[in-house]
């Protein structure tokens, strides 16, 4: 079926249910809760700063235990192992989307499988697999990323 053909989904069209994307609970609702929480990003701490005040590990501390981790657990070569860690990035991407399509009940033979914490939790997977692979190709994953951040937010909003 050609994409003019193809009927348009529109919010209206999903059910009213706690996982639709017309809930609070679905990612940039009107009334989704704050993700920094009602302080905004001052003043409160995450588990991704680098103080680690809250009590969790900070970000690049936690990914430099997990590489560690897999690397006293690695069961092929260096080379191997960091082309098995990118491929594991696919998965986990494939995990995202089989969560949005249960969440969203997009599969009538399985119906809603899946909620929105459940792809939320997915993405954070993703986001650790790739900084687990990052690291594994360079010692100094941290700098690269915020270079990288850095030059896309340039690129992106001009400052």
């Amino acid at each position: 079926m050609s994409d003019s053909s193809r009927p348009q989904r529109l919010s209206s069209d999903f059910p009213h249910s706690p996982n639709s994307p017309n809930s609070p609970d679905f990612p940039d609702s009107p009334d989704s809760p704050d993700p920094l929480g009602s302080s905004g990003s001052s003043g409160s701490s995450s588990p991704l700063d680098s103080s680690g005040s809250s009590g969790s590990p900070d970000l690049w501390t936690s990914i430099a235990r997990l590489h560690s981790w897999l690397e006293e657990h690695r069961p092929a070569d260096r080379e191997d192992a960091l082309l098995l860690r990118v491929l594991k990035l696919s998965e986990e991407v494939g995990e995202v989307a089989q969560a949005v399509i249960g969440a969203t009940g997009q599969n009538p033979r399985k119906g809603t499988t899946h909620t929105w914490d459940d792809v939320r939790s997915e993405l954070c997977d993703v986001v650790i697999t790739a900084l687990v692979a990052l690291r594994t190709m360079t010692p100094d994953a941290r700098e690269v990323f915020g270079a990288h951040l850095e030059g896309v937010v340039k690129r992106s909003l001009g400052s």
